[in-house]
């Protein structure tokens, strides 16, 4: 995922629509237990790094296959009904694509064929189960380290240098060449137009988290196309609502049923900065740090769902649950947008983390908080792990207190 820590930080076939619609599952509840309400309820499965899965670069296909549908059982048991799988997490592939290598998490060597299609198996394995498959996408991250020669020779990357910018240690794309957001846009579609996912899913990583001290090099790609920009910042901000805007038509040309949901760090703006921000006093904001306009992708219509990132307990002085909640409910009134919640159960029972999050019922209260704002359709828990091994019982608890039955997601 993006900045986990401290403050600064659709498609089924018709008939498998069909299906999905008609079949009844275990436990599920009727329209009248419901009330007819559908709920999303997901977990993130992050690749990058080894975060969630595969446990280790380098596992033979057969182990590595049976533990991807060990979580995706995780996500039944936990009466879940959408995976949000990471697919495309740094400038590489979880399936066989032509614009980009396999992913070296899989097999511990970027390029190397894994013997098997995860993004296939995990599109196939989660329909079983009555699960949507979200593909997880990072639009512009190429590595965690600044070493292009540790790219294969291959890589556009490497065969397109002049489309990179090395900062903070690691490699990204520059959003600002038209043909870098070309490519990335067509390298993520391929995946759109093979499989049957039910979602195109972006995370925070849009123009890099900041690193004091240290300047994003892209003044000769603001020089050749920043004319007519107030300034940079604007500049930037409209080479981002342009790969969203343009991801979002192209997914509904391509396939109308497939959604587009986006997970952003949960702070647009503080209020002292903006009128229309939250009552947070957070050291990042997306508008201003990300070059993110996250809350006019959502006022415009742009995507089909934003989860954003709200990370921290009840209270928090610097960015209050309770106060951000609301904030996000008010931002998606009367506009179509679905709103889920992301969760950060990676904090429950960590004990690092202040004393909130050693109380399994936390994140219990915070669904009971949603339960207020009907705009709020759902939660999402970062991430997968956390689900499955549930330290302090906090995910548990969430399923005994809001989970009594499996339910539908909203369409």
């Amino acid at each position: 995922m993006g900045r986990i820590t401290g403050i600064t930080r659709r498609s089924l076939t018709a008939a498998a629509a069909g299906a999905l619609a008609t079949a009844a599952w275990p436990g599920e509840a009727s329209a009248d237990e419901q009330g007819g309400r559908r709920q999303f309820r997901g977990m993130w499965l992050a690749s990058v790094a080894n975060r969630d899965w595969p446990a280790r670069p380098g596992l033979p296909a057969a182990e590595q296959r049976a533990s991807l549908l060990a979580f995706l059982d995780t996500a039944v048991e936990r009466r879940l009904n959408a995976v949000v799988f990471q697919v495309r997490p740094t400038a590489d592939a979880l399936w066989p694509s032509p614009y980009e290598p396999w992913s070296e998490w899989l097999t511990g060597v970027q390029g190397q064929h894994p013997g098997w299609d995860p993004l296939g198996t995990a599109v196939r394995e989660a329909h079983r189960r009555g699960l949507e498959l979200h593909a997880w996408f990072n639009p512009y991250r190429v590595a965690n380290h600044a070493d292009p020669t540790r790219l294969l020779p291959t890589h556009p990357a490497r065969v397109h240098p002049e489309w990179v910018v090395p900062y903070g240690g690691k490699l990204y794309y520059n959003p600002g060449l038209p043909e870098v957001r070309r490519f990335v846009q067509d390298a993520m579609l391929h995946a759109v137009a093979r499989y049957d996912i039910d979602a195109v899913h972006w995370d925070d990583y849009f123009y890099p988290y900041p690193v004091a001290g240290q300047v994003f090099d892209d003044d000769a790609a603001y020089a050749a196309h920043g004319a007519g920009f107030p300034d940079r910042a604007a500049w930037r901000r409209n080479n981002i609502d342009l790969l969203v805007r343009e991801t979002a038509a192209r997914v509904k040309r391509l396939k109308p049923r497939v959604r587009f949901g986006i997970s952003p760090f949960a702070v647009w703006r503080n209020r002292a900065t903006d009128p229309l921000g939250s009552d947070t006093r957070a050291g990042v904001q997306t508008y201003d740090d990300l070059y993110a306009d996250t809350r006019r992708w959502v006022r415009e219509g742009w995507i089909d769902y934003v989860v954003p990132q709200v990370y921290w307990n009840i209270g928090f002085a610097a960015a209050d649950y309770a106060k951000l909640v609301p904030w996000w409910a008010e931002v998606v009134r009367g506009t179509g947008v679905g709103l889920y919640i992301g969760e950060a159960l990676y904090k429950a029972g960590d004990p690092a983390q202040p004393a909130p999050w050693q109380d399994p019922a936390e994140l219990s209260r915070h669904l009971t908080l949603c339960a207020d704002y009907p705009q709020v359709r759902g939660n999402v828990y970062f991430s997968a792990k956390e689900v499955a091994a549930d330290r302090n019982g906090a995910m548990a608890r969430v399923v005994a207190d809001h989970y009594p039955c499996r339910v539908r997601p909203p369409r």
